[in-house]
């Protein structure tokens, strides 16, 4: 077939920042066979080579500024020591959403991955389908070099080639993460419009009633403030189930959420029976007096398979779990959940209720401090020079990585914990000594008491502490050694493994756009007399004090190493277990102190 031919493209000059191409016709176009030559095909190879190797990655990167869809996320990530901790900068081509959203990782499209052949690779067929639908597979983060001044970190996007190189001390993002769902919950019924006076009168005259124990009042209260956004009210079986099997839940956006626990409430036979009976769609929720808190809509009733929940929950069915006995065992065998609306306030009247900061005054108070990073430490035990070593070195790192103003959320929690843990009213005591005493500056820290019951169900429970704080508007998380364990109920070992609370949170769904800052190990330092990160070189200089080591030190009234504890704390924890005692006449024994 004769056909009109094309002069051949002829490569003029290439420049950085483009290529450019031009047409070169030296005589009017003769009709000849359509098969250009080898040197023109040479040509055309070389062409296309050069645009497929230089005009993409100048397309992202041009002049140092970020193009289309391109942003930048800070992540922490652990390093090859134990205890070092890793900053780095990830470049990326998930879509500019602004402000912390920017930091959330966007889920791969997969809709069109099963149209390519099946012979290709599963990693090219995700890869291609997000192209085609605008976005970008997870990042997989390889650490390049570690301990020195400056940490590269190559990332690999959607299995293809390296597109970013992190360095120390480059400026972060400063804006406060999004809450899950994009909105915090606010469940508490405004005064605004007669509306909770409305409901109180609604609450006092619904013939069904459920009646809440301490541990169901503290949940009404961590549901009420949004701490478990996007949750709307007590789980239904769906949310359940999720919660369950999967640790998180879909929102309504189709997104998964990390939601480690079961947040239900349960009711007897005899009550199921009579609401199922009325065709009730809403039940009050009354306190141990038989006052409305709140009012539950739109009820589901659902069986409540405790050995389940339990195995799920804890890993085991052991006998002797604190939260299990306290909340579980004489729990009603059915669960109602449904949308949940508080009358007012949760108040407890204890004289701590200004330190139960909502995550709404939270962020409010973050904003006002002009933080922009807050890091996150959660205890349920007094707050020795070790911790506060911890703290104030994060803070530093986080200022060597280019944050102006990171802030700390001190946040012991306040619910349910175990007989043998210190209660809430004497630690408060003793962290504001902490912070009189200067251990901690209280112009980068906040106090705040965490409404939520302790479980104690290690890398399961630690993932809830995490999200909640996520909607306080932390976007970094402190995990130290066996969080949220406890010994095991019968057998003469922890629970859990020391280390693998702070490895399911690295890999947790819905926890993606949360950086995690694992501990590094302190101990006291016997030739520097004070609390310092344990030297492996050097390990006979080092003494571990346990907390079961501490609490005896403290009721036998000795003191601690110097240096170990401020002297105003080490006095109120003196002074509790002091208060134990029935009375000064009363003989006491004392302790053996453990090596």
């Amino acid at each position: 077939m004769i056909r009109p031919h094309r002069p051949p493209l002829a490569l003029t000059h290439v420049r950085r920042s483009r290529l450019s191409l031009c047409l070169r016709s030296p005589r009017p176009w003769p009709l000849r066979p359509a098969i250009p030559s080898r040197f023109t095909r040479h040509r055309l190879v070389l062409a296309a080579l050069f645009l497929i190797t230089h005009a993409q990655p100048l397309r992202r990167s041009r002049g140092g500024r970020q193009y289309k869809n391109q942003t930048k996320s800070t992540r922490i990530i652990r390093g090859g020591d134990p205890g070092r901790v890793v900053e780095e900068e990830v470049a990326s081509d998930r879509p500019n959403r602004g402000g912390a959203a920017a930091l959330q990782q966007q889920p791969a499209s997969h809709g069109d991955a099963g149209r390519l052949p099946r012979g290709v690779p599963a990693a090219r067929r995700e890869a291609d389908g997000n192209r085609r639908a605008g976005t970008v597979a997870p990042a997989r983060v390889s650490v390049a070099a570690i301990g020195s001044a400056k940490v590269g970190v190559g990332v690999k996007v959607g299995g293809g080639a390296r597109v970013g190189v992190a360095r120390r001390g480059a400026p972060c993002r400063a804006s406060l993460i999004e809450p899950d769902g994009g909105r915090l919950v606010d469940l508490v019924a405004p005064e605004e419009g007669g509306r909770r006076a409305a409901l109180r009168q609604e609450a006092a005259s619904l013939p069904h009633r459920v009646r809440l124990g301490r541990v169901e009042k503290e949940w009404v209260h961590v549901l009420s403030e949004g701490w478990a956004s996007p949750l709307q009210g007590f789980m239904r079986e769906h949310e359940f189930l999720q919660a369950l099997h999967f640790n998180a839940i879909r929102g309504e956006d189709g997104r998964m959420v990390n939601m480690s626990v079961p947040i239900v409430l349960s009711v007897g036979d005899a009550q199921r029976r009579a609401i199922q009976a009325d065709g009730a769609t809403r039940v009050a929720l009354v306190d141990d007096r038989d006052r409305p808190i709140a009012v539950l809509s739109d009820i589901e009733i659902y069986k409540h398979n405790k050995e389940e929940r339990i195995a799920r929950t804890w890993g085991t069915t052991a006998p002797g779990l604190p939260y299990v006995e306290e909340a579980i065992t004489n729990a009603g065998d059915w669960l109602i959940g449904g949308d949940l609306e508080v009358i007012e306030p949760i108040k407890y009247n204890d004289g701590l209720d200004q330190y139960r900061l909502s995550p709404a005054q939270l962020r409010e108070e973050f904003a006002r401090r002009n933080a922009d990073a807050v890091f996150a430490f959660q205890l349920r035990n007094p707050v020795h020079n070790g911790h506060a070593l911890l703290m104030t070195d994060t803070r530093k790192r986080l200022l060597d990585m280019g944050y102006k103003n990171p802030v700390l959320l001190l946040h012991p929690l306040g619910g349910f914990t175990k007989a043998d843990d210190v209660p809430l009213s004497w630690r408060m005591k003793q962290h504001e000594k902490v912070l009189e005493e200067g251990v901690l500056n209280p112009e980068s820290t906040v106090v705040a008491i965490f409404p939520s019951p302790m479980h104690y169900a290690g890398p399961t429970e630690v993932q809830w502490h995490a999200k909640a704080r996520i909607n306080a508007g932390a976007n970094f998380y402190i995990v130290g050694r066996d969080p949220a364990g406890m010994s095991h109920p019968t057998a003469k070992r922890d629970l859990y493994d020391a280390d693998h609370g702070k490895k399911v949170l690295s890999m947790a769904p819905g926890l993606e756009r949360l950086n995690i800052l694992p501990f590094r190990v302190a101990a006291y330092d016997t030739k520097q007399k004070k609390m310092d990160f344990f030297d492996p070189s050097r390990k006979d200089d080092f003494l571990f004090i346990s907390g079961t080591k501490m609490r005896t030190l403290a009721k036998n009234r000795e003191s601690p190493p110097d240096g170990f504890m401020c002297p105003g704390g080490w006095k109120v924890l003196v002074e509790y277990y002091d208060s134990l005692v029935p009375s000064e006449g009363s003989s006491k024994l004392r302790e053996p102190v453990a090596a």
